[in-house]
């Protein structure tokens, strides 16, 4: 066991002939009680320090191990927020290429109708035309005839024109 301060102070040395100075040696064990006191006070004082030190470093440790543990479930809720935004964007890609290929798709098939409609159009217009040509061609055959020649030189009878209201 270790020597206290008291211990120190009450020590009692044997006394022999030509022995030590009493005050001298009273002298110097005051200063190593003082010393060793003092040499105590601060044991206990690192002692104190050193249990909140470890406390500290404890208190540190698990902060970083929480910390590590975060980042870890960071990183990985990152990891899936990009998996899940590539297959996202692979599906949008590929909704829109459907998109693209139906509208194209659309496109021509309207655009094919719109063709045979025209052909369509220009059948009837030509059939139209041919038979305009055909209905403007007997009129003017029509005209040209000699019957509107005998038309015009044709002039009425009013005598009997009258004999024949009067009898009516």
């Amino acid at each position: 066991m270790a020597l206290s301060p008291l211990d120190i102070h009450n020590k009692e040395f044997s006394r022999g002939f030509r022995g030590y100075d009493e005050d001298e040696v009273n002298e110097f064990l005051e200063q190593i009680m003082k010393d060793y006191e003092n040499v105590l006070d601060e044991n206990k004082k690192l002692k104190s320090d050193l249990k909140e030190t470890k406390e500290q470093i404890s208190h540190f440790n698990s902060i970083e191990e929480t910390l590590q543990k975060s980042i870890l479930i960071a990183q990985e809720a990152a990891e899936d927020v990009r998996r899940n935004s590539m297959q996202e964007s692979k599906l949008i890609i590929k909704e829109a290429e459907k998109n693209a290929d139906r509208i194209v798709n659309e496109a021509l098939s309207r655009a094919r109708r719109i063709a045979l409609e025209i052909e369509d159009l220009k059948k009837q217009s030509k059939v139209f035309r041919n038979r305009f040509k055909m209905l403007i061609e007997a009129q003017l055959d029509l005209i040209k005839t000699e019957d509107w020649d005998r038309l015009m030189e044709y002039v009425p009878d009013t005598e009997k024109l009258e004999a024949a209201a009067d009898q009516e």
